[in-house]
């Protein structure tokens, strides 16, 4: 027979803890009530709960006092606060304090099964470790922390603000805190929000209702109903402009949106993790970054580390990302010899780990395909100098050639043209696919080739991206 899940309700208004009591038994769950943090107190030590509701203002104690008891005498419960829409800042303290949700009053059945079901959730992975994490790689201190902290917050429903810098790997981050989480079975939307058109923000993240707009033929949801019951993953939010971040604010705080057209309001059950590689504080006291929103999605914060602050666990991790390269291209493996080790753990690495997969897939283009060594690590990228910023003495040639006897702008020119035609001879003459060998993005590509020289009349349309289709 399995034993019923058991939930502990704080309130001390009758008719909240009644309302609360009627959905839970709805869901077959056993209640118990409290009135106020005395009484829960003496609950919490006569059996174990699955969950438990706190209201956040009580006679003798709010509800962040009781979050914290929890945490210490009773680790593992999931907490949820329930706060006026006018406390909107304690709720976010007790997010930070360890609650895992919050209810905004009136409370909304909507929202209020979702909270009740991942709570649950939590509980019965409580004993199960899924182990997910270790797909973050690497053995120093820098990274046990963070596999720690993707831990932690898996169990969490409260925003997380993911800084870092660019390729350090905060959306493989934001990714395994969903899929460690109780919404892992939903969907993990990504958006850059970067690349959306200012005009084109809030159809796009709201949804809109057809006739709404010339072309909006039929009612189109957002990224907030794709991501309904699931994670909605902001990348480069630095990159809002300050209106949208007026929208994405109510929608966070109130957990309801409103399609463009539309003229309701529906309930959206959403996780917000953002991330950027820009400041947000300093971007903040620059009046670019609403302070409202910036403290609503830095409740809590994952700090990314560079690659050049974890040194030992690049060999690993150049060792990974080739196999992944080569059962990618469908090749055998070829072996990263020691010397080639030992330079790539001395580099600097400003693009972490995205630089050390381009300069690895470099790699694989120019070794033998057996083994790689210094020379195919530090064939000259189409900058004119290796990715790393280090000189040695093997990087004075250009794929086995000696200097030529130019100046330097001349001889730098020559070894990024020499660059750009061989990745287009690998690439069959495929652009975007030269671009991605080389590491630079296809627009600075096109850039290159016509600076140097190399572009034909047709790379020089606007539209010559289509070439490659």
């Amino acid at each position: 027979m399995t034993k019923k899940l058991t939930c502990l309700i704080v309130d001390d208004e009758t008719d909240i803890r009644e309302l609360l009591t009627m959905t839970l038994e709805r869901m077959d769950i056993d209640t118990y009530s409290a009135s106020n943090i005395q009484e829960a107190k003496s609950l919490l030590t006569q059996r174990q709960y699955a969950l438990c509701l706190t209201d956040m203002q009580m006679p003798g104690g709010t509800g962040l006092d009781l979050v914290n008891y929890i945490n210490e005498f009773h680790p593992g419960l999931p907490v949820a606060v329930i706060t006026a829409h006018a406390s909107a800042e304690n709720a976010v303290s007790a997010l930070k304090a360890g609650a895992f949700d919050y209810l905004s009053k009136p409370i909304s059945l909507k929202q209020l099964r979702p909270v009740i079901e991942f709570a649950l959730k939590l509980t019965s992975q409580a004993s199960t470790s899924k182990g997910d994490a270790l797909e973050m790689v690497g053995d120093s201190e820098p990274m046990v922390h963070v596999r720690a902290m993707i831990t932690k917050l898996a169990r969490s429903q409260a925003p997380v603000y993911i800084s870092g810098e660019s390729g350090s790997g905060k959306e493989l981050a934001a990714k395994l805190i969903h899929k460690n989480s109780s919404r892992g079975d939903g969907a993990f939307i990504a958006v850059n929000c970067g690349a959306i058109p200012e005009n084109l923000m809030e159809s796009e993240f709201f949804g809109y209702k057809k006739g709404s707009f010339t072309g909006a033929s039929q009612d189109k949801e957002g990224m907030f109903q794709a991501a309904n019951g699931g994670t909605l993953f902001l990348d480069e939010v630095a990159d809002l402009p300050l209106a949208m971040q007026v929208k994405l604010l109510r929608a966070i705080q109130e957990k309801k949106v409103r399609m463009v057209g539309g003229t309701n309001e529906e309930a959206v059950d959403v996780r917000i993790i953002s991330a950027t590689h820009k400041n947000l504080a300093e971007m903040m006291d620059a009046g670019l970054f609403r302070q409202d929103l910036y403290y609503r999605l830095n409740v809590i914060q994952l700090k990314m580390p560079s690659l050049r602050d974890r040194p030992t666990d690049i060999p690993l991790l150049a060792n990974l990302l080739l196999a992944k390269l080569c059962a990618y291209q469908k090749i055998s493996m070829p072996e990263l010899d020691s010397d080639a080790q030992a330079y790539i753990s001395k580099m600097q690495f400003p693009g972490n780990v995205r630089e050390l997969e381009n300069m690895l897939e470099r790699a694989l283009a120019m070794s033998d395909g057996k083994i790689i060594t210094i020379e195919d690590l530090s064939y000259e990228s189409s900058y004119g100098a290796t990715s790393s910023g280090l000189n040695t003495q093997k990087n004075s040639t250009f794929n086995g050639e000696k200097p030529l006897d130019l100046n330097l702008p001349d001889y730098l020119e020559d070894v990024e043209k020499k660059a750009i035609v061989k990745a287009l001879e690998k690439t069959n003459n495929n652009k975007t696919a030269a671009a991605k060998l080389l590491g630079v993005s296809f627009r600075t590509l096109r850039y290159r080739l016509s600076k140097l020289g190399l572009a034909k009349e047709s790379d020089l349309d606007p539209d010559f991206e289509n070439d490659d289709a």
